[in-house]
Order: C-alpha cells, then sequence, then structure tokens
C-alpha cells in the first residue's frame, strides 16, 4: 500500500474518569485491532497526535504500550508501523487462536443463557447486513464482538486477554483478507456455534469455532497464497 496513504482512526468521546494517556492508547489500540492501520503504512507520532489531538507525550507512551504487546513496531527513525508478517508466524497465530478460542468457547459454554444468546444472534445479523453492504471494517469489529461477547460469558474466564493479543497482532491483515472472505466463507459457522449452544453440545461448538477461525483464513490456504498476501499487503 501507499505508505503516505490517508488514515482513519475512529476516535469515541474521552470519558473524565479515563485519562489521555489511557484514550489514546485504547484508540490506537482499537485501530490496529479493527485494521485501521494497514500493513506498510508507515506514521510519525507527530502525525498519530495531530490526528487525535494530543500533545506527543501520551501517544509516545501508548505507543511503548503496543510495542510491548508486538502490535506496532517503533522503528530508529522514529516512525512507526505495523510489524513485519511472515508465512510461519502468520500461521503460528492462527493455530494458537484455535487452540485457545476453541477451548474459551467450551468453558463458556455452561454460562450462556437465552438474553446472551440472542445478543449473539443480534450480532450475526448486524455482521450479516455489513456483510451485504461490503463494509469490511465493521464485519472485523463485529465478528470479534460476536467472539468477545462468546468467550466473556464465562465469568471466571482468563483467556480473553490472550486472545485480544493475538487478534492485536494480526488485526491489520484480517481486515485485508475480509475482501476474500465470500471466495472462501461459504457456511455461516456463527449459526452452527448457535445451534451448538442451544443444544450446549461443547464438542459441536468447539468444531465451529475451529472451523469459523479456518475459513477467515482460507484465502492463505497455501503457502504460496499466503506470501503473496503478505507481499500485496504492504510488506
Amino acid at each position: 500500500m501507499d505508505k503516505k496513504s490517508p488514515i482513519e482512526i475512529t476516535l469515541t468521546e474521552r470519558d473524565d474518569a479515563v485519562t489521555i494517556t489511557q484514550w489514546v492508547y485504547q484508540t490506537l489500540r482499537n485501530a490496529v485491532m479493527y485494521g485501521q492501520i494497514l500493513p506498510g503504512r508507515a506514521l510519525t507520532i507527530r502525525e498519530l497526535a495531530g490526528i487525535l489531538d494530543v500533545s506527543p507525550m501520551p501517544v509516545r507512551e501508548a505507543l511503548r504500550q503496543l510495542a510491548a504487546e508486538n502490535a506496532l513496531e517503533i522503528q530508529g527513525n522514529r516512525r512507526v508501523m505495523v510489524p513485519k508478517m511472515t508465512a510461519m508466524k502468520f500461521n503460528e497465530l492462527c493455530e494458537a487462536r484455535i487452540a485457545i478460542e476453541s477451548h474459551a468457547s467450551a468453558r463458556a459454554l455452561p454460562y450462556i443463557d437465552t438474553v446472551q444468546l440472542n445478543h449473539l444472534r443480534e450480532l450475526d445479523s448486524l455482521i450479516d447486513q455489513a456483510q451485504e453492504q461490503g463494509d469490511h471494517e465493521q464485519i472485523s469489529i463485529l465478528n470479534q464482538n460476536f467472539h468477545r461477547a462468546l468467550y466473556s460469558a464465562n465469568p471466571h474466564q482468563v483467556t480473553l486477554p490472550l486472545i485480544e493479543s493475538l487478534w492485536l497482532q494480526l488485526g491489520p491483515f484480517m481486515r485485508l483478507a475480509t475482501s476474500k472472505l465470500e471466495e472462501h466463507y461459504l457456511i455461516d459457522r456463527h449459526n452452527e456455534a448457535m445451534a451448538a449452544i442451544e443444544k450446549k453440545d461443547a464438542f459441536a461448538l468447539q468444531l465451529a469455532i475451529t472451523a469459523d477461525i479456518r475459513e477467515g483464513i482460507a484465502f492463505a490456504g497455501t503457502p504460496e497464497l499466503l506470501q503473496s498476501f503478505i507481499e500485496h499487503s504492504g510488506q
């Protein structure tokens, strides 16, 4: 991609209880996770401070945190970029997603009641609407909201921070990948997941979540396709 292309970061109103540094961190974190900062797009602290309308100091601190989470990379010239991706790293991140998220879904199942199941249905309906409108950003956001709502039904869960760390590292690439979903995602695995929840079938739920993740990355089904995707995404 063009390293000087325009960038649009979604800005939310800052609550008085949230510090500027916390708000900047969460805003940039969401921008990475939702694919608003694409691979190959070089940024500077000054540019980000201008976009967020803050001083450079909270931006610098937020970037340190995101770099520690492997979400962004601060280069020697003070430029900021999404870390380089390799085929091996991409596959490792996706396999980690499958292992942890299938576990999280099974552990959450006993705690999902009718209200929570209806909420999942509402989110899935919004995903369908976003797909009809071709809104790739909303598809990414709503899909994460669906998975987050599912896993967080477990009041004792400890895996969500690990899962979000994986989403954070994959976010810039998964946003680009949504343009390929119609070619590979032929069965609504969210419907399968909700049917499994209704039946209280943990194994079927794990299979649905595994298939959902695998088919979401089917655009990179071979090492050659994956490498081509990484190269064309601006790496």
